[in-house]
């Protein structure tokens, strides 16, 4: 967080981003690592200072299916801590999407040119 204030990439949306990262890394390790001390979860971010942040969050677990997790139909607990997260991330950033099963999420967040 602090490369991403520091660039004033998305200036005044940091607190967007941070709660959205926060959702994804709490996924990534309670989720995807289950929380396993001998696994990583790896964050790779790129500011474009005035223009957008993109980050990438990639854990070492197996992943799940995420078409499914933002659907209505899921009825256990784990599923819907996952469904809140993905939710609050969609809510947050502009761009939300899964790659490599599920184990990697993409965001993006583009600055606000104008503001109201």
């Amino acid at each position: 967080m602090l490369l991403i204030e520091g660039s004033q990439c998305v200036a005044a949306a940091e607190p967007d981003v941070e709660l959205a990262l926060r959702e994804a890394l709490e996924n990534a390790v309670v989720h995807g690592n289950q929380q396993d001390p001998e696994t990583k979860v790896h964050i790779r971010c790129r500011c474009g200072p005035g223009s957008e942040v993109s980050i990438v969050v990639t854990d070492q677990g197996k992943g799940f299916d995420f078409r499914e997790a933002v659907s209505n139909g899921l009825k256990s607990d784990l599923a819907t801590e996952y469904k809140r997260g993905i939710q609050l991330m969609r809510a947050y950033m502009d761009d939300v999407y899964f790659e490599r099963g599920g184990s990697e999420v993409h965001m993006r967040k583009r600055a606000r040119n104008n503001a109201h």
